[in-house]
């Protein structure tokens, strides 16, 4: 069985590792020569909640060898027309691509490979790359072998290959097969749009916004607007590792701060995440998933009817300092204003 981990960043460096151990004949694939010159040499080393040093095998795209049956897809979105090309020609009939992408991702990467090729998941935890051949885990081990990934057929059915490609999950921990894929979607989206959004906005982690009574306030609005939208559109959100998210849904601004405790379960235990998008700005990349993230709930939004302020400052915000190529800062709270 030969596996790939294409775009072996944060996240993609913790799973490739993992699954190494058990399937041999995987190959962990990234643009970033340096990076992948460290894997091979020094392994996948692991730091902060979950630490490990592992051997793996990489390459970059150019490196790429024969055809692969299963395909974890993490590049940045930002870079499908060029990192899924490039894997086109590595794809056999059965192959399998699992889009573990931030966003409603699916259908662009259908388009390129084919929908009877793909299918998708989402991430429980969090990582942050720290240089060549090394990531932050800012997720505790304990919580990633509860709830690593939820994965489902694009059309819901349980088949022998979402099957298998839970099994190779599961070397990271535990997996959940989805009947529901937009609705596990939709609820992610609501975790990256709600804190990944707002820590770009602001530059800082998950944790700044959670102690800040104004940022706090202003994700819980995030959050009610994504909810709002996937409603309006009569999708069923699936819980986020237990927890129904839907309940942090308002009407008044009374009721938000009986919603609070709601979003404390759902995001304390990842105070040290920082967005991937604010990484990216960090390491000198101001080319982020942004309209993949809170400019989907603004498309989607307006698509259902549905007012999205929230979401587009965040929009307005990061696409600034993209302009500016200058990193965002807490300032930027001042730019959001409260009904």
């Amino acid at each position: 069985m030969q596996i790939a981990i294409m775009g072996a960043g944060s996240l993609g460096t913790v799973i490739g590792a993992l699954i190494s151990q058990k399937y041999k004949d995987t190959v962990l694939i990234d643009v970033y020569q340096e990076h992948v010159d460290a894997l091979n040499k020094h392994g996948a080393t692991g730091v902060g909640l979950y630490e490990f040093n592992l051997p793996v095998k990489a390459c970059t795209p150019d490196q790429m060898e024969g055809k692969y049956d299963y395909v974890f897809y993490l590049a940045k979105a930002t870079a499908n027309d060029v990192a899924l090309n490039q894997l086109l020609p590595h794809l056999h009939e059965n192959s399998v691509v699992c889009t573990l992408q931030n966003g409603l991702p699916e259908d662009d990467v259908a388009e390129i490979i084919g929908r009877d090729r793909t299918i998708g998941g989402t991430v429980g935890w969090g990582a942050s790359f720290q240089g060549p051949g090394v990531t932050k885990v800012t997720t505790g081990k304990d919580k990633i072998k509860k709830g690593a990934f939820e994965i489902g057929e694009l059309d819901g059915k349980i088949t022998e290959r979402i099957k298998q490609v839970q099994e190779i999950l599961e070397c990271v921990g535990h997996t959940t097969i989805e009947t529901n894929l937009m609705g596990a979607r939709w609820t992610k989206l609501f975790v990256n749009a709600t804190f990944s959004g707002m820590s770009a906005a602001l530059g800082c982690n998950y944790g700044g916004v959670l102690d800040n009574p104004k940022a706090l306030e202003c994700a819980a609005y995030t959050a009610n607007e994504v909810i709002k939208t996937a409603q309006a559109l009569g999708i069923r959100m699936e819980p986020w590792q237990g927890i129904d998210v839907t309940k942090a849904a308002f009407n008044t601004k009374e009721e938000i701060p009986d919603r609070y405790p709601i979003i404390f379960d759902i995001f304390s235990p990842h105070r040290q995440v920082q967005a991937s998008m604010l990484n990216d700005m960090q390491r000198g990349n101001f080319n982020t998933e942004i309209d993949g993230i809170n400019g989907k709930v603004v498309l989607y939004g307006k698509k259902a009817g549905v007012d999205t302020p929230f979401n587009s400052k965040i929009v307005e915000i990061v696409k600034k300092h993209q302009e500016m190529k200058e990193l965002p800062t807490m300032k930027n709270l001042d730019l959001f204003v409260l009904p």
